[in-house]
C-alpha cells in the first residue's frame, strides 16, 4: 500500500498517511481535511546491503569485466 506525505494547510504540521483511491487525509493533529500532498522521494532497496569488499560489492565493481580481478576460477562467491 501506498503511504504519503502530507502538510496540514491549518496547522502546518507533516505526517504519512495510506491513502486509497482519491481520499482526502485528515491530519492526526487538529483534524482538518485541508491538506496538501508533499512530493518525496522514492526508497527501494533489491536485495541485502552491499559492503565494500564483498562478493556483491565485487560482481558491481567489476561489471563489465570477465571474473573477479582477486580470483583465478571466476566464481565471486570465493572471492574473499
Amino acid at each position: 500500500m501506498p503511504i504519503f506525505e502530507y502538510v496540514c494547510n491549518s496547522c502546518h504540521k507533516e505526517f504519512e498517511e495510506i491513502v486509497l483511491g482519491g481520499e482526502q487525509p485528515v491530519c492526526p493533529a487538529c483534524g482538518a481535511n485541508d491538506t496538501t500532498k508533499l512530493i518525496s522521494r522514492g526508497v527501494f532497496r533489491t536485495g541485502g546491503p552491499i559492503v565494500m569488499g564483498s562478493p556483491s560489492a565485487s560482481a558491481i565493481t567489476t561489471r563489465g569485466k570477465s571474473g573477479c580481478g582477486s580470483c583465478a576460477g571466476g566464481n565471486c562467491s570465493s572471492c574473499g
